[in-house]
């Protein structure tokens, strides 16, 4: 018999056995404490320098988005807060412009960069519940949930909150684990962090503290000082911001009542189980693909459920995350529908982090070296193959959809006319834009005086410009006509810029081959000091 025969057995024999030695390397670095923080830390800046690269070419047709242009806007003058929203969102943007130019490509990096830092901080999360090797694989599949890639690509306080989120329950397991004045100090600390994130951050708080009742441990940790202290550091760190809250009549709860307050319930239903189908679709994806890998090859499937002690998980600190999870997952839609709430899908993005570690946290489940190594085999497939695909990805979406004037309209080719504009006319820094909010960021972004923004008729304003200073500094106002409250905008700015020159611009975007939406921008440039 010719030995060619055996090659290809032999060659099988010979990849497998390097694919287990593989294998087995990643489980020992991923085990190991002297190497453990290093590979996630390397997992975490690979991950966020592919998606970046993505991001870019995936985006490449659109302007950025209102969210992180208003970020940028907010960044511009470091305040207690931004009308809208707690501030640390707009400083964090501030401190990144300082550092990086104001490009698109800085946008996308910025998100890849905190989605890296939440990827990180819930490694160590998971560290106090589960051992090594089971954290790196919680970590995995955290980065194959769709917002901790393509769907975190702007920049906001709801993807911040995917940093101070994870900080403030790795700080809750901490003092839950020591007990101690400083680990409560650290929790009051986290706290304040995520509360000057969003105020939505109280439904983790209130889930935090529930679990904290709820858990058959609860007395010793309610006998400590930890939870106390936590609470006291709590409200002394949020001392400065109150005050702004109350120096501004609270307008960041006048802007939640106006905008998010709805009077029908029927409509308020239908919006909840829209957020709750939406979320659940995201977290289908990594869930199934984790799944597939813990049951691969089909004949083991079996063997990932045994009974029995496990030593490697700490059933304390995994009631903790269980409970937080499970409170988190139902208790804002419930409360959605009790305040007849209108209920944003967005609002789910810093809430299901846990999600991979609960799963794995099940004592129950067992998790084989050849597990770990193939879920970062589907990541970085799934992470190359998007990446390459990306730039013809950009093309058949703008095919898609080219009259898509959130997306494709030209903003940043409207503000780069207009500063020329401003400059020929008064040869000094264009210094106030005056429209919506999805008109006048983007042009503080794009503009190269980055000019600070005016919202018309809003009652949570920013602060960061006033009407005063408008007219003393000179302005351009803007109204895009394709806007259905282009009437508004237009009986606001002929009351408010009666002598202004006015006129028409035409804007359209072409990318791929492919024109996106024309749109006429009506315009009114007020001089300085009318």
């Amino acid at each position: 018999m010719s030995t060619t025969s055996y090659l290809p057995a032999t060659t099988r024999a010979r990849r497998s056995f390097r694919i287990r030695r593989l294998a087995a390397w990643l489980a020992l670095r991923a085990r190991d404490p002297d190497t453990g923080l290093w590979l996630v830390v390397t997992f975490a800046l690979v991950h966020g320098f592919i998606w970046t690269l993505a991001l870019i070419n995936l985006k490449a047709a659109q302007d950025v988005h209102m969210d992180v242009a208003e970020a940028f806007a907010w960044g511009q003058k470091f305040q207690l807060g931004y009308g809208k929203h707690p501030p640390l969102a707009g400083w964090i943007a501030g401190l990144w412009f300082s550092f990086f130019p104001v490009k698109d490509w800085a946008t996308y990096a910025l998100a890849m960069t905190t989605l890296g830092c939440g990827l990180v901080i819930s490694w160590f999360i998971a560290l106090r519940v589960v051992n090594r090797r089971r954290a790196f694989f919680a970590v995995v599949v955290l980065a194959l949930y769709p917002i901790f890639n393509f769907k975190g690509f702007k920049y906001n306080p709801d993807l911040l909150q995917l940093v101070t989120l994870p900080l403030l329950v790795l700080a809750y397991l901490n003092a839950f684990e020591k007990r101690s004045w400083l680990s409560g100090i650290l929790l009051g600390l986290a706290g304040a962090a995520a509360l000057m994130t969003k105020y939505w951050v109280l439904t983790m708080i209130g889930a935090i503290g529930l679990a904290a009742l709820i858990h058959p441990e609860r007395w010793r940790f309610l006998a400590s000082p930890a939870p106390w202290v936590g609470i006291a550091t709590l409200i002394v760190a949020m001392i400065p911001h109150l005050i702004w809250l109350k120096e501004v009549d609270f307008v960041p709860l006048t802007y939640a009542g106006d905008v998010y307050g709805l009077s029908s319930r029927a409509q308020s239903a239908k919006l909840v189980l829209g957020y709750i189908g939406h979320n659940l679709a995201l977290l289908a994806l990594p869930i199934a693909l984790a799944a597939l890998v813990l049951m691969w090859p089909p004949r083991f499937a079996r063997r990932i459920w045994a009974g029995g002690p496990n030593p490697g998980i700490n059933t304390a600190q995994a009631r903790n995350v269980w409970m937080i999870q499970a409170i988190v997952a139902v208790g804002p839609p419930l409360g959605g529908l009790l305040f007849t709430v209108y209920m944003k899908t967005d609002w789910g993005i810093s809430l299901f982090f846990l999600v991979p570690l609960a799963v794995v946290a099940l004592p129950r489940l067992r998790l084989r070296e050849m597990a770990l190594f193939r879920i970062v085999v589907v990541w970085l497939v799934l992470s190359l193959a998007t990446l390459a695909a990306s730039p013809q990805i950009a093309v058949l979406e703008m095919t898609a959809n080219p009259n898509g004037a959130s997306g494709y309209g030209a903003r940043s080719q409207l503000a780069r006319e207009l500063t020329q504009a401003w400059h020929t006319r008064f040869v000094s820094r264009w210094a106030v834009v005056a429209g919506t909010t999805e008109v006048g960021e983007p042009m503080t972004f794009y503009s190269a005086d980055h000019p600070a923004p005016y919202t018309p008729g809003e009652l949570w304003s920013s602060g960061l410009t006033s009407l005063e200073e408008a007219k003393r500094l000179g302005f351009i106002g803007i109204c895009d006509t394709t806007d259905p409250r282009l009437p508004v905008c237009e009986a606001w700015m002929n009351n408010n810029a009666k002598n202004a020159e006015q006129l028409v611009m035409t804007t359209q975007r072409f990318f791929g081959g492919h024109a996106g939406p024309s749109i006429a921008w009506k315009i009114w440039i007020v001089p300085p000091g009318q």
